[in-house]
């Protein structure tokens, strides 16, 4: 383990007791956390247990990858890791067989759910003693208010911190092979003997201006946006955790500001969420316009609610 991640582990264990500044994050929950320093920059209620959505998949890769099981070895998709409980899709169709390897890597970078699946099913012992590595694991490193009962994140039960998630972070980095497919923007992958293209779920992956060195989104109704990230700016390593963020592109902007104040330039605005006040309103529009733009506020509200 280099020696820099060996320290920035050790200082993500005892943390996170510094008082840090606070960004204007869209995410709910979010800490930032400068390698070098040891130091907190940011954080927004950090230690709040949420549901973490496909963040969960790190953790089902170190335990995976810890089990030092044959890479090469082929995994037949199984009817049993079809989603039932949120009835996702999934562009990894039954019956297909790939290598541990490639169904690692559709897991990580697409973020696929029946990867994620076959990874557990096909740990050595089955899905109860990969259960159970799950949880040795979470003593190991020290993520004491964490529980991950499944392998995907589609379970709203998988629950951690912000503190715990830069934990489980800066242990995922110390893996080539989690760093190397989680910064991969896409890949052909042969399916049934056509090649498919997936691509990274997280899009600042191959941006320019960009270097990250470990990404991974989330996303559930419950869980809502979210994004774990080691990344490179002005010279500085960092390690960022968005929780529940409304929207991916409120996601992204708070990802761009940590960017951006790590690198000295302004930071965006954040948008906000909801209509101006009333006599604004009435100022630009007049009283007409107020109230048809509140009973069409009022409808879009209702609609994302059902």
């Amino acid at each position: 383990m280099p020696d820099m991640l060996k320290k920035t582990l050790l200082a993500a264990l005892m943390c996170c007791s510094f008082s840090a500044f606070a960004l204007p994050f869209s995410s709910r929950h979010a800490l930032v956390f400068e390698e070098e320093t040891g130091k907190v920059l940011f954080e927004k209620d950090a230690n709040a247990v949420v549901p973490i959505a496909s963040l969960t998949k790190l953790m089902t890769a170190m335990v995976v990858l810890d089990a030092k099981q044959d890479m090469n070895e082929t995994i037949s998709i199984d009817e049993s890791d079809v989603d039932t409980l949120k009835h996702s899709s999934s562009r990894v169709p039954v019956g297909v067989v790939l290598s541990r390897r490639t169904v690692l890597q559709l897991a990580l970078m697409s973020s696929d759910n029946r990867a994620a699946a076959a990874l557990a099913r096909t740990y050595p012992g089955g899905r109860p003693a990969f259960v159970a590595a799950v949880r040795e694991k979470l003593g190991t490193l020290g993520m004491h208010d964490t529980v991950i009962e499944e392998p995907t994140g589609l379970s709203p039960h998988n629950r951690s911190t912000a503190n715990d998630l830069l934990k489980m972070a800066t242990a995922a980095s110390v893996y080539p092979e989690i760093s190397q497919i989680t910064t991969t923007g896409g890949e052909l992958i042969d399916i049934n003997g056509r090649p498919i293209e997936y691509r990274n779920t997280n899009r600042l992956v191959g941006k320019d201006g960009w270097d990250i060195q470990l990404s991974k989104t989330g996303f559930t109704s419950e869980a809502g946006r979210c994004l774990i990230m080691r990344m490179q700016a002005a010279g500085k390593h960092v390690i960022v955790v968005l929780l529940n963020a409304k929207e991916s592109a409120a996601r992204m902007v708070d990802a761009e500001n940590v960017q951006r104040y790590v690198s000295g330039l302004p930071m965006l605005a954040t948008r906000v969420v909801g209509p101006r006040p009333a006599a604004h309103r009435a100022r630009s529009h007049g009283a007409k316009a107020v109230l048809a733009k509140h009973t069409v506020t009022k409808s879009r509200k209702k609609a994302r609610t059902v």
